[in-house]
């Protein structure tokens, strides 16, 4: 089975992932978690180009085929063999993101998108059973990104606007996709949100 978490940075992910995964493995699962860009040597080699500040003039095409190719990598290197030996695989972000991010708010086209993520899982053949939608405000997610005390990454560091159109682009795709994508309130304490979390584990029989 594959499960993937999305949401703005500061939603809060990384938690929610590290419960989920631990709460999983103890009800006997076997787990690995990957994140997105990275996982494996070159989608990290790619996460970094993605990420440096430096790049500021990349274009927004480039940025969107350097998602896809890290994206093509990890389901061939390692997605499709950990699924073949019963794991249970939980990706931080994946191929909603990229519509989310590069499709919605950066603008490039949707339909170019969908044809590039089928590409990428293999004609659809590796996308995710269940997804997790951390929904938060804008600005309460880029306060948290900041109060972090971290150097703030190229994508970080875009303006307010980009975030609601990414933000409007995550609720648009569930809105689309009810059944997979399962939209979560991420305010409230961490227990809060991770009991919102384990419901739907628990409607789907993964608890």
């Amino acid at each position: 089975m594959l499960i993937s978490f999305e949401g703005l940075d500061g939603c809060g992910k990384s938690t929610q992932i590290d419960l989920t995964s631990k709460i999983l493995e103890s009800s006997g699962k076997m787990v690995k978690v990957l994140r997105e860009p990275g996982g494996n040597r070159i989608c990290e080699k790619i996460r970094e180009v993605l990420l440096d500040r430096k790049n500021s003039s990349m274009s927004d095409e480039t940025e969107m085929l350097l998602y896809i190719a890290s994206r093509a990598q990890l389901v061939r290197e390692d997605i499709a063999s950990l699924l073949d030996r019963g794991f249970l695989v939980i990706l931080d972000r994946y191929m909603d993101s990229t519509t989310a991010y590069q499709g919605y708010g950066r603008g490039v086209d949707l339909e170019t998108i969908s044809v590039l993520n089928r590409l990428a899982t293999c004609g659809g053949k590796y996308v995710p059973d269940l997804t997790f939608f951390l929904d938060i405000e804008t600005e309460r997610s880029l306060s948290r990104v900041t109060s972090r005390g971290e150097e703030i990454n190229r994508m970080e560091s875009e303006s307010i606007e980009f975030f609601d159109r990414i933000r409007k682009g995550f609720l648009e795709i569930s809105r689309k996709d009810q059944e997979r994508v399962k939209v979560i309130n991420a305010s409230g304490s961490v227990e809060e949100v991770f009991g919102r979390i384990s419901e739907v584990l628990k409607q789907r029989e993964l608890l």
